[in-house]
């Protein structure tokens, strides 16, 4: 049984055979679960304060505005510094807010304008952690297993996104929210003390006298002069705009249409995670198929009809399954299109390729976040979810007709 399961690991994920990828893809289970934690319990706690979906919708904004405005000259700043420098400042930075918000939790001080100032902070961090920790991949497993790699850190991400939800819940109801801010600023120190043993296979560190601007803009003609690029970001576009960052409206689900508490709330949320997984889990097993555009637009689709599903649903065990369902292929679509990308790309303008990535997918959230707080607030959350769903579906369908993506 053990030779068994060795022999499915070595054929399936094969990318764990690297040391490097091993210390690093352990060291972010335990970092990702405290933040999943803390991402249960923000919203919950601005909700709490704010009793406003708006406002709620305002703290998510912040806390991805910084990517929209930072994120294509990170794309340059990771080309020209050591990516693995770079991960362990933003981690340490993280690790200080979570700190900080608990400890404004415990002493019962804690306002909704900190809140504002922490997910700013936390988005500016994130501007530069999430794209340098992308990039960085490829460097600890090589471009063979990159996709493979890819997969896996997805797999991580969403059991994170089942348990974190789960124990946040837990937390949450029995000894208070401040716990879980303070789990999550603990969970960085493994992550950040394997970082510093991890010896990347090479360090790709790029010597330019290029001004940063003229660089920006050679790595927008190059993804536009790619097919494939240009069509990955456009769908990444229409579907990162409204869905991908759509758990924030969750809390309002479950309260207001749903009647829940934090207990339902943690569930309904490890439902997403639980469809996540398996999601990451089929991505990383069918690595080797390579870049799928084709794939790409029919997640996003299908989440689509699953947004309309949820906002016509009035039972909390349906609504459940369907999440579950949005879970796994918003992974698929999320894992897809970082493939995609980082494979598509040649090593010069790959750290921009996905920092545009980065910039279109997450940037594009705080627009959705405003948006679909003010349509919650104004006509209902079920309306909203519907909303969502239809606005997507029509921008695919005229994507689709007008750039002739599925004519041979």
């Amino acid at each position: 049984m053990i030779s068994f399961i060795q022999t499915k690991i070595d054929t399936h994920f094969h990318a764990l055979k690297h040391v490097n990828f091993r210390i690093f893809w352990f060291g972010q289970l335990i970092s990702l679960i405290g933040n999943w934690m803390q991402t249960i319990a923000m919203p919950w706690l601005a909700y709490s304060i704010t009793k406003s979906p708006l406002l709620l919708g305002v703290v998510g904004a912040l806390q991805f505005t910084p990517v929209l405005f930072l994120s294509l000259f990170v794309g340059v700043f990771i080309d020209r510094h050591e990516k693995k420098k770079i991960i362990m400042i933003a981690q340490t930075v993280m690790m200080v807010l979570s700190l900080a918000l608990a400890l404004l939790v415990f002493t019962g001080t804690v306002a909704y304008w900190h809140l504002l100032v922490i997910a700013f902070l936390q988005g500016c961090a994130n501007a530069f952690e999430m794209p340098t920790r992308q990039s960085f991949i490829i460097e600890m497993v090589g471009r063979d297993d990159l996709m493979n790699a890819i997969g896996l850190n997805s797999a991580i991400f969403n059991l994170a996104r089942i348990l974190g939800p789960a124990v946040a819940g837990v937390l949450m109801t029995t000894i208070g929210t401040g716990y879980c801010f303070l789990f999550n600023a603990f969970s960085f120190i493994p992550l950040i003390t394997g970082l510093y043993f991890i010896k990347p296979l090479f360090c790709s560190i790029k010597e330019s006298q290029k001004n940063v601007f003229r660089e920006i803009v050679d790595g927008f003609r190059y993804i536009a002069s790619q097919k494939t690029l240009a069509r990955t970001m456009v769908i990444v576009l229409i579907v990162g705009t409204f869905i991908m960052n759509f758990n924030v409206m969750v809390p309002v689900l479950a309260k207001t249409a749903l009647h829940q508490g934090e207990a339902g709330f943690g569930f309904l949320m490890s439902c997403m995670g639980i469809g996540s997984l398996c999601g990451a889990l089929i991505v990383a097993a069918r690595s080797k198929r390579g870049p799928d555009t084709g794939l790409l637009f029919g997640a996003g689709a299908i989440t689509a009809v699953l947004f309309i599903a949820i906002g016509l649903s009035r039972w909390y065990a349906l609504t459940a399954v369907l999440l579950a369902c949005a879970g796994f292929l918003t992974v698929m679509f999320m894992t897809t299109a970082n493939s995609t990308i980082q494979l598509s790309a040649t090593d010069d303008f790959r750290s921009r390729a996905v920092s545009v990535y980065f910039f279109i997918n997450v940037g594009s959230t705080p627009v959705g976040n405003v948006l679909t707080g003010a349509v919650s607030n104004s006509f209902g959350i079920n309306v909203c979810y519907i909303a969502v769903g239809a606005v997507v579906l029509v921008c695919l369908a005229c994507f689709s007709a007008a750039s002739g993506l599925f004519k041979k």
